[in-house]
């Protein structure tokens, strides 16, 4: 008899995950459906003229909850893309946000296009033109809805993104908060770019240092010897590996879309990815074994399992050939709900995505946060931090007879600079999520996993929000 929960879609995933969490809450029913329900959903059309003659594009953007505006979430380029999808995102985005308490409802944005195809000169009149469509109708603006990057896009497109909106707001002075994701020169943040692969790593070395939690996986306590497999060698899975290869975690596997790359003796990242530059693939690499498949690579022997790639890559197909004892979701949905009933029944540890790369919306909100204050995080402070530690560094020279050398003491009195505090912020609200989602499972015994758990955590704190602003009494 077939599993009602195969072949799914997305969106329909995201939802049985969300009514699966929500029986292990008491909120009234009404209160539930409006949790869940997309708020706003604009889709759209507009023409461009390209090299091969005028070409007519789709358009989405789509405003799940408006609990806390602005609402928040990337904007997607791919041929592949659908409404369902970016309705998953969008909701996910809530959940995401409510879980590392940035106080942002949730959003998403894609465009059917294969970025490949189109000119640099082409990929910018798409994204002006779709700009200036979302400001036609509010879905834009940085107290309304505050784009970012995602899978095809980067911070070229939010610095055009940023520009439009101003050229449509003259004298707007928090224009740039439009959009984050941006160039550090445009109004970006320090660490940004990072800031998902790192908030991964976070997330996979707090869930590893409870050795009690590894024990029952029949692992040892910390990240150091850990057996990891990346799948992805875009933004997220390239950081995510660099920090956990960092961390002392051997990466013994890398896949990408040409195929994958295996060596029990362990990867070294920057030099696969020099590799790949270079030849234009991963495969071939010196001293790793070449898998032609790039799925396989999934199923082959190690600890943890990082899918950075796009949803929907571990099915019921291939989850009873999983190996790894924990997957660190790096992407979005990569775990359909069928293969996750399997992959729980052999006793693996998922991390799941509204948590485990939760990383990027956390320092994007740091990004508007910079934007609407003007000044650059440390500016202010970093030159009194440095003159208080060398005073306390100059009365414990007298006290105790010591002396520091300079290297020493350039060490111990420097001030936090901006990528200091985005790295401590971002760290800070990867270990306390993680915190509030294991209490919640330690709490409530009937709470069969984090996924549930986190879903769990994300439905109360949207519903208390919804219940402060006296929507439901």
């Amino acid at each position: 008899m077939n599993s009602p929960k195969r072949n799914l879609s997305f969106f329909e995933n995201v939802l049985l995950n969300f009514d699966n969490a929500a029986s292990y809450t008491d909120h009234p029913k009404g209160l539930l459906e409006k949790i869940k329900t997309c708020n706003s959903i604009y889709s759209f059309h507009f023409p461009i003229r390209t090299q091969r003659g005028y070409e007519t594009i789709s358009g989405w953007r789509v405003e799940h909850s408006h609990h806390k505006l602005p609402v928040k979430g990337g904007i997607r380029y791919s041929e592949h893309v659908d409404e369902d999808e970016v309705k998953a995102l969008a909701s996910l985005m809530t959940y995401k946000c409510a879980i590392v308490d940035v106080p942002f409802g949730g959003a998403k944005g894609a465009v059917k296009i294969d970025p490949k195809n189109y000119t640099v000169h082409e990929l910018e009149q798409i994204t002006r033109r779709y700009t200036s469509e979302l400001i036609k109708k509010n879905f834009i603006g940085p107290g309304v809805d505050v784009p970012a990057p995602d899978y095809g896009t980067g911070p070229r497109e939010m610095a055009w993104i940023a520009d439009t909106y101003a050229a449509f707001n003259p004298g707007q002075t928090d224009a740039l908060a439009c959009v984050t994701g941006k160039p550090v020169t445009e109004g970006g943040v320090r660490g940004r770019t990072e800031a998902t692969g790192r908030g991964v790593f976070f997330a996979i070395r707090e869930v590893c240092a409870y050795g009690d939690d590894m024990k029952k996986l029949g692992l040892t306590k910390g990240l150091e010897g850990k057996r990891v497999i990346v799948q992805g060698l875009g933004n997220v899975g390239y950081h995510a590996a660099k920090f956990c290869q960092e961390g002392g975690a051997i990466i013994v596997g890398i896949a990408e879309y040409e195929g994958a790359i295996y060596d029990e003796k362990g990867l070294d990242v920057d030099r696969v990815v020099k590799h790949r530059k270079e030849t234009f693939s991963i495969l071939n690499y010196p001293g790793a074994t070449n898998i032609p498949k790039s799925s396989e690579a999934l199923e082959r022997e190690c600890d943890i399992l990082i899918p950075a790639a796009l949803e929907n890559q571990i099915t019921e197909e291939n989850a009873p050939r999983i190996k790894a004892k924990i997957i660190a979701e790096g992407a979005n949905g990569p775990t359909s709900a069928a293969a996750e009933e399997i992959l729980l029944k052999k006793n693996v540890l998922i991390i799941p995505d509204i948590y485990c790369n939760a990383g990027g919306v956390t320092v994007s909100y740091f990004e508007w946060l910079k934007n609407l204050s003007h000044v650059r995080f440390g500016r202010m402070g970093k030159r009194y931090e440095q003159a208080t530690f060398d005073r306390l560094l100059v009365a414990v020279e007298h006290a105790t007879g010591k002396s520091f050398s300079e290297n020493e003491r350039r060490a111990i009195t420097r001030g936090a600079d901006e990528i200091d505090l985005v790295n401590s912020g971002l760290e800070e609200t990867m270990v306390s999520a993680y915190n509030e989602i294991r209490e919640q499972v330690k709490r409530n015994t009937k709470i069969p996993d984090l996924r549930t758990a986190a879903f769990v955590e994300a439905i109360n704190k949207v519903a208390l929000a919804y219940l402060e602003l006296g929507i439901f009494p």
